[in-house]
């Protein structure tokens, strides 16, 4: 009987862990949506042009501060970050907080999932 309970836990902690995982991959189609909510500040488009924020082109796994030709600010230039999956998501959820001094004033993603569906999509262009 524990044997039996002990194979189910394992079930379904395994069937847990992959939906998680596939959650955490997040839907490009529906970050294409989300999107509109930056595409007042940025593009994403190669060689594409830096508006009041940068270019996100290719942004996924780039340092911070390094798009050609934007005026970051100071706390941004020092900051130091890769914009992998968790750091990108953390500043989105509530950039002030996350890179104190940026000039970026979008409020934030509150929801887990706009953010990572944003990433998705922000991943297609590479």
């Amino acid at each position: 009987m524990k044997t039996m309970r002990l194979a189910t836990l394992g079930i379904s902690l395994a069937v847990s862990l992959a939906a998680t995982s596939a959650l955490a991959d997040g839907d490009a189609a529906k970050g294409e949506k989300v999107f509109k909510k930056c595409q007042a500040c940025h593009t994403v488009e190669q060689g594409g042009k830096n508006k009041i924020g940068p270019n996100l082109y290719a942004i996924v796994g780039k340092k911070s501060a390094s798009v050609e030709g934007y005026d970051y600010s100071k706390a941004m230039q020092e900051a130091n970050l890769t914009w992998d999956d968790e750091t990108l998501s953390e500043y989105l959820k509530k950039p002030k907080a996350f890179v104190k001094g940026t000039k970026m004033s979008f409020v934030g993603l509150k929801k887990e999932s706009d953010r990572e569906n944003l990433i998705a999509y922000l991943k297609t262009f590479q």
